[in-house]
This record gives structure tokens, sequence and C-alpha cells, in this order.
């Protein structure tokens, strides 16, 4: 099926002199098909396990609305595919479709990133590790196949669980040896037991769960897999956001539990490996995070840096009790204060000399920055956010007024085709367009956004990531480039 594009992306097309490549596309994988491929990895039993936990993951919509409030369970995503369009929806489907309408799209390459899959690393991820690694076994091996043949303008992204370590590097090597895959997604953190309460009440271990993101406070020390990409020339990304944990577990709305949670799964992820020093002990691997956009990661970065200014190991200390002047203090109390603060001078002055203090005193410690500057080297060229294409907030990376050091941060066009806010996969080059026509970016940033910041994130660690592809060429130049 190839039908012609759309006026406005024809017209797109004709004016910019690069192609397009798409960070973020979907795919909704053929339940059959995935439990054919499960029952080869796993044996007999594999597929009623991952049923019984899909099964599980949809368990609100068999209670009542006052068991749901009982045991609030939270509301997941309904209806999440296009389905009345019904061309869209089969193109989610079949990586053939999808491969043959890329040119009515006006998209020339996509990363394509699973559906169900995600759910075997993320939101919230299988705590089963036998069913979870035959799964990920299993999916990568069902992508691989399906999307082979049509490797020069689709590749699939390999789901690797991040529950050890040595977990995610036995898929990680898995699936780039033995799949040859080239991208990959992992769990943006894991849902750990408390351990103190499991112990207490093991029966209840499941119900009082934490967040680990890996860089920071973890069990385990993550730097094996870390260097393991780096080896494998991959960039980790991550598609995760905590829909049903926290404040985000309303029982009625699912998109009171979405709409943001990308954006604070990718800052709790970004944070953990920033401060816990990731990007300076590996600093040439890329990181990706997906969907959230980059609103919250302007954010992120220039609250980060203003609070180091304030808050890093030296600067610490004009924060130190110790450091009162207590004839002062008095004396402005006997001064200014009501009678009520005066009747307890001495007992103020006091107890502002001393407030508990963890040691070692710098939360920044681990990325041992000296100036702002270095410490925002350490966020600005490895980190990517991806983005969908009609957020206004994108145009915010590449305000360099407003971004510290004048910053460009490296924002992603991902399309999201295959998922329920692409209403026409059609519209979706356009849409991205409307931002220049907006006059929020110009044509550069445009090139950035939808083509050169995708092609830096994986060729940078990977400089065969595109050969072979429809956009080796024009890759190669900009790898070459340096810029």
């Amino acid at each position: 099926m190839k039908n012609r594009p759309m006026a406005k992306v024809e017209e797109i097309r004709r004016r910019i002199d690069h192609p397009i490549v798409d960070s973020d596309a979907h795919q909704l994988e053929t339940v059959p098909v995935l439990l054919d491929y499960l029952r080869d990895v796993g044996g007999t039993d594999m597929p009623d396990r991952l049923l019984a936990f899909l099964k599980h993951q949809r368990r609100t919509f068999e209670m009542t609305p006052a068991e749901r409030l009982d045991t609030r369970t939270s509301m997941p995503v309904w209806w999440p595919v296009p389905t009345e369009n019904t061309i869209d929806r089969a193109t989610t489907q079949l990586p053939r479709l999808m491969y043959e309408r890329l040119d009515e799209l006006g998209l020339d390459f996509c990363v394509v990133y699973p559906g169900i899959g995600l759910q075997v690393i993320t939101l919230p991820g299988m705590a089963d590790e036998e069913l979870r690694r035959a799964s990920a076994r299993a999916f990568n091996t069902c992508y691989a196949d399906l999307f082979r043949e049509h490797s020069d303008r689709l590749t699939p992204a390999a789901v690797i669980p991040m529950h050890t370590p040595q977990e995610a590097i036995d898929e990680l090597e898995y699936a780039v040896n033995a799949l040859g895959m080239k991208a990959i997604v992992i769990a943006g953190d894991v849902l750990r037991p408390i351990p103190s309460f499991a112990r207490e009440h093991p029966e209840l271990a499941d119900q009082a769960l934490y967040q680990d993101c890996f860089g920071l406070d973890s069990p385990y020390d993550y730097d094996p897999f870390w260097a393991k990409c780096v080896e494998l020339g991959v960039a980790p990304t991550s598609h995760s956001g905590p829909i049903g944990q926290g404040s985000r577990r309303c029982v009625t709305r699912h998109q009171y539990n979405q709409i943001g949670g990308f954006a604070e799964g990718g800052e709790s992820l970004l944070k953990a490996l920033w401060m816990g020093g990731v990007t300076r002990r590996f600093p040439t691997l890329n990181f990706g995070f997906l969907e959230g956009g980059t609103a919250w990661a302007c954010s992120t970065y220039t609250r980060m840096i203003d609070h180091w200014a304030k808050r890093n190991g030296e600067a610490i200390f004009h924060l130190d009790p110790s450091r009162l002047d207590q004839t002062v203090f008095g004396e402005l109390i006997d001064e200014y204060a009501h009678d009520r603060i005066k009747a307890y001078r001495d007992q103020v002055v006091r107890e502002s000399l001393w407030m508990p203090n963890p040691d070692p005193l710098d939360d920044w410690r681990d990325c041992e920055a000296a100036t702002a500057e270095e410490l925002a080297n350490l966020f600005v060229p490895r980190f990517y956010f991806g983005c969908e294409g009609d957020d206004r907030m994108n145009s915010l990376a590449f305000d360099t007024k407003l971004n510290p050091f004048g910053a460009r941060l490296k924002a992603m066009f991902g399309s999201d085709i295959g998922h329920f806010d692409v209403v026409d996969m059609r519209e979706v080059l356009a849409e991205a367009w409307e931002l220049v026509d907006d006059g929020l970016m110009n044509e550069d940033d445009f090139a950035d956004f939808a083509f050169r910041n995708t092609v830096r994130l994986h060729g940078e660690m990977n400089p065969d990531f595109f050969k072979g592809t429809v956009v080796e060429d024009a890759a190669a130049q900009v790898l070459e480039s340096g810029n």
C-alpha cells in the first residue's frame, strides 16, 4: 500500500535538505505469535504465565468502583491504540505495512519501540524473574525476526530487564550479539521491596516498594552494565513513568495518572545517573529519555545547577549553623522580636547553632565537578530527550537565552505512531513542523530535532548503526562533522 503524502508533508520534504529520523515509533505485538516464541524459549507453561500476568495488569476492569476504591487499584491505560482509523491500526501491528507507508508519512527511518513488551520491564514490570527473563528473550527474538527484512528503514528496540546488572548484561549480549539488534530500551526504575518491611511482613512485601533508579542508593552496582553498553555500542533509552505509583494512582481516571508520568520517570532516572556520577565515569555513553518532552529536562538542568551553586561541597558551609554570630542574632531578637519570641531569646539562639546533617555533606560528590560549567558538561552532551511532535514545549530545548550556559538540549522527534495520541499517522510530520511555522523553532533547530540528534544518540555509540539504511550517507555526514 503506497499512497502519496499529504500536501503539507510534501511541502515540508521539498523545503528541508535532510532525512526525517523518528526516535520513537511503536508497534503493537501479535499476542499469539509472541506466545509461540515464549513457548519455544520458556517451555509449555510459560505462555499461560504471561497471560496471567497481563490479566492481572487489567484487574481493575473486573472490579466494581467500590472495590477499586477499597484496594486503591489504579486505572491503567485503556483503548490505547488507534482503531477507527483501520489502516493506522494495521500499520501498528504489521511491520511490512509500516515499512511501505513510511514515504506516505514523510519518515525515512524509525526506531520502533515495543507495546506489550514494555510491560516486561516497566509500568510496573515483572517481578517473576523466570517469566521476565523468558519474556524478554522471546519478545526480542520475535522483534528481530519480524523486522529483519525491513532493516533499511526500521529497527526494533530490544527490551532489557534491569532487576540486576547481570540479568541486564545477559539479555543485552544476546540481543546485540545473537540477534543483531542495535537499539535497546531499559526500565527507568525497578520496584523493590523495602528490606526491613519485607523481613517483618513478608506476606505484604509486594505492597511496600521503593524505586531503584540504578545510579543512587541501589543494592547493586550497575557500572558493569553501563560498561557493557559502551563495549557493545548501544545507547540505553528509557520509556518509563511511575504511572500507578505514588500520586499517580487515581482509581477512576487514567489520564490523571499518565499526564506528566514519562517526564517524572525521566527526571528520576536522569538525576540518579547525573548525581550518581555515571556520566562522569562513562563520558562517551549516551542516554535517551523517551516520550516525556523537554520541559522537564530544561527545568531539571536549570534547577540542579542553581542548587549546586548553593549546596555543593564548598558552598554548603554558608549554611553551617556553627557560623551563626550569636551576639548579633541575640541583639536582633532584642530589638525586633515579638515579646512572645523574646521570652525564649536564649533558647532560640542556642537551638539555631545545631541541626542534624549527613556525612559527607556534598550531594553532588560523585560528579566531582569544580564549577557549574563542569556539572553542565556531565548533562548536556550525554542526555537526549524524546518528544512528541505536537508538544510546543519542545522549543525550550533550543532556547539558548533560557538554558544555562547557552545550552541546546538534545531534543528528538518521536512520532509515537501506534499510540492513542496519534489520530492520523499522516499528520505527525506536519504537526512537528508547526513549531517552525509558529516561529518557536528555526529550520536548523528542526534539523537537530527531526534528524541529527537521533543520529547522534545512536551513531556516537555505534558508527555502523545506520550502515545499510536509507539514511546511511546523511547520518555519516552528521557523525563526521561532529556538530
